[in-house]
């Protein structure tokens, strides 16, 4: 499955931002199928929530981690694993190995810098296909090992560098991007963005290049298919949980944030 520890930063010298983000995070997570446990302060000004492994927590780990990301002041740990079952109807009372993996990566994102705070932590590259390996051969080359692929740090750097790309965005980009991504995706986009802020197509164009918008489109959905590979071998069903987490029926994607 797939923690979000989510801590904020500077809090010793600021606000307690906690209510503010909690509320936030029920809103844009209400009814969404990739939700299994909501958030929920856990200790001092930290939130975490659960999410299910597969496509659809996978989704709504990127579209969480990038929204909080562009307000800079939050720093997020995404960990991978299995997690203890049944599960509670609160994070806090829940336990196993993706939370541990969800606190070390958190500590690592505090190190980074505003709107680049984010790191992922997981299952080593390989290891169920290890153990299972083992058993049938457990003198196998060293070498067969270092050729499988880490999905933990791909995701990571992929998510870091849509960071990087957002954290460098302009208001005026961001007005753009905002505005492309409340319509749908078909052939005159550009125009109808261009007469909703009164501003040439070709400007709108110009933005959307310096923004880097097509291609935040394009990695986008390959961070998520690295995280929902990543999460697939630790599926827990949602009847594993212990109290309701959501209105039976009326479970819906998320429509992504304007983040």
């Amino acid at each position: 499955m797939i923690v979000m520890t989510v801590d904020q930063r500077g809090s010793t010298y600021a606000a307690d931002r906690v209510p503010e983000i909690l509320a936030e995070l029920a809103r844009l997570t209400r009814g969404h199928e990739g939700l299994v446990v909501p958030f929920e302060r856990t200790v001092g000004d930290e939130v975490q929530g659960i999410l299910a492994a597969g496509g659809a927590g996978a989704q709504l780990a990127v579209d969480l981690a990038l929204y909080l990301l562009r307000g800079q002041g939050w720093s997020i740990g995404i960990g991978v694993g299995e997690v203890d079952v049944p599960l509670p109807a609160v994070s806090r009372e829940a336990r196993g190995f993706a939370f541990y993996r969800a606190r070390d990566a958190v500590e690592r994102a505090k190190t980074r810098s505003k709107g680049m705070s984010v790191a992922v932590e997981g299952p080593p590259p390989d290891a169920p296909d290890r153990i299972a390996q083992d058993r049938i051969a457990p003198d196998r080359p060293a070498a067969e090992d270092a050729a499988q692929p880490d999905l933990v740090a791909e995701a990571e750097a992929l998510l870091r560098l849509l960071a990087a790309i957002r954290a460098r965005r302009t208001p005026q980009g961001w007005e753009v991007a905002d505005t492309l991504a409340s319509l749908q995706d078909k052939p005159g986009r550009q125009r109808i963005v261009a007469r909703s802020l009164n501003v040439s197509e070709q400007a709108v164009s110009q933005r959307v290049r310096a923004a880097l918008w097509h291609e935040e489109e394009a990695v986008r959905p390959i961070v998520v298919r690295l995280l929902a590979e990543l999460s697939s071998s630790v599926i827990v069903e949602p009847d594993a949980v212990t109290g309701p987490v959501a209105e039976p029926g009326k479970r819906k994607k998320m429509k992504r944030a304007k983040s």
